[in-house]
């Protein structure tokens, strides 16, 4: 869990500094902006699934069918 937590951080900085260098750029405009969130988004859902999986498995190894 820690190591998703960590690539969490790594690519919210990323995306923090790909965000800061288009609105940096003048021209990059809102789909830029608009591909940068949808991205965050994204990889927000990603880690929200990774975990519900990890509980739901957890729980399921956790029934005891003897």
């Amino acid at each position: 869990m820690n190591d998703l937590l960590t690539f969490m951080r790594a690519a919210a900085a990323g995306l923090r500094a790909r965000l800061a260098a288009a609105r940096s750029a003048g021209e990059a405009g809102y789909t830029t902006e608009y591909v940068l969130v949808t991205g965050l988004v994204i990889l927000m859902a990603i880690a929200v699934v990774a975990i519900i999986v990890a509980k739901v498995t957890g729980a399921a190894n956790a029934i005891n069918l003897g």
